[in-house]
């Protein structure tokens, strides 16, 4: 009997997709395609999940359909959303990411939000700079293109009187001299990497100019990654997290939407298609700190890679069947403490031995 539930991707029109079928290889079924067509079309999009028969659909919601999709997923409670509409909490805006900071304790810089125009003046006559200011909701929130560092109160005053942002969401500024973004699958670090600005420049974004590095990623951010993406009940999750001059960590921002390379979008499917098929499809292997060695290779060719993937450990065997139960691996898969030329010799010995058995046969 099948029970594999029935998928769909959730798209929308003029929004880039996350997903397609090409990550979820290896599901025996065709995977329905549900585009939400904006323009209130609540109605029709339910009738499209029902009469294609959807059991599960799979996608981000971009933040200005955010509120539309509480709606949808009330009038159809028994579909099943990945990731959740609570775990899209964060997608939605800055200010969600502040608020779910604050709900769950976790660490993130010092945050005012305004919607009353007298309370930001006020603010912006009494505190201290710099200051960063964020358009906290909208269409396209990514790489840092409406991220403002703002040094004195007459460029915080022009700032407003030009963008309009509202609410005003304006956070202390972290000193640092750059930020690690860690993207996770299961709860588990799967990637993570130091972005730098660009000489002269403050924002990390790659999109800026910002520069990307893997090596000796702190194991506290991970952990804080971790604690979030637990928190948000997330199944795929990024965050990215400064470490300023005192050594503090804080999260900047979090959420089920992010940039990924392929080969990590295909790691996500495989995760999904183990929790929703369990019984034919095995959860991806990723040993822990692996971008430490995937990141040496060319960016601009790990854009094209796909189907990277680790095989799990096959215990060695002797030529004549015996396991050599001697030998035992890590948590981190690393190589086994017993050298493996002392493994050879002692394995040559054996047949040396054996051969010389034979020699004294008459």
């Amino acid at each position: 009997m099948n029970t594999r539930p029935k998928l769909g991707f959730l798209y929308f029109d003029y929004v880039l997709q996350f997903f397609n079928k090409s990550n979820f290889k290896g599901w025996p079924e065709k995977i329905e395609t549900v585009t939400y067509h904006w323009d209130n079309q609540i109605d029709a999009f339910i009738d499209e999940v029902k009469r294609k028969k959807v059991d599960v659909l799979i996608g981000n919601i971009p933040a200005t359909a955010y509120e539309t999709f509480v709606k949808i997923s009330k009038k159809i409670p028994h579909i099943k959303f990945i990731p959740s509409i609570e775990s899209q909490f964060c997608n939605r805006s800055k200010e969600n990411v502040t608020l779910f900071c604050e709900a769950h304790k976790l660490s993130a810089p010092n945050t005012n939000i305004f919607y009353n125009k007298e309370e930001r003046d006020n603010f912006i006559e009494k505190t201290h700079y710099p200051k960063i200011v964020k358009r906290s909701y909208g269409p396209s929130n990514y790489g840092g293109y409406f991220v403002h560092k703002v040094d004195t109160k007459s460029e915080m005053q022009k700032l407003f009187a030009e963008k309009k942002y509202h609410p005003a969401y304006i956070q202390d500024y972290v000193p640092l001299t750059a930020d690690i973004r860690v993207m996770l699958i299961g709860h588990k670090p799967v990637c993570a990497f130091w972005r730098r600005p660009a000489k002269g420049q403050w924002l990390t974004n790659t999109s800026q100019g910002g520069s990307m590095d893997y090596a000796n990623v702190p194991e506290e951010v991970l952990n804080l990654a971790i604690k979030a993406s637990k928190a948000a009940k997330a199944e795929y999750w990024a965050c990215d997290i400064a470490i300023d001059n005192k050594n503090n960590i804080k999260i900047l921002e979090c959420a089920t939407a992010f940039a990924a390379f392929p080969y990590i979008r295909d790691w996500i499917g495989q995760y999904l298609m183990a929790i929703l098929a369990p019984n034919e499809f095995n959860m991806p292997n990723i040993p822990h700190r692996n971008w430490e060695e995937i990141g040496k290779i060319n960016s601009s060719l790990l854009r094209t890679m796909r189907d990277i993937s680790f095989s799990k450990h096959v215990p060695f065997y002797s030529e004549t069947g015996e396991l050599m139960a001697s030998v035992e691996f890590d948590n981190n898969q690393n190589l086994p403490e017993i050298s493996m030329l002392n493994w050879y010799k002692k394995h040559m010995e054996f047949h040396l031995n054996k051969n010389k058995e034979k020699d004294l046969v008459v």
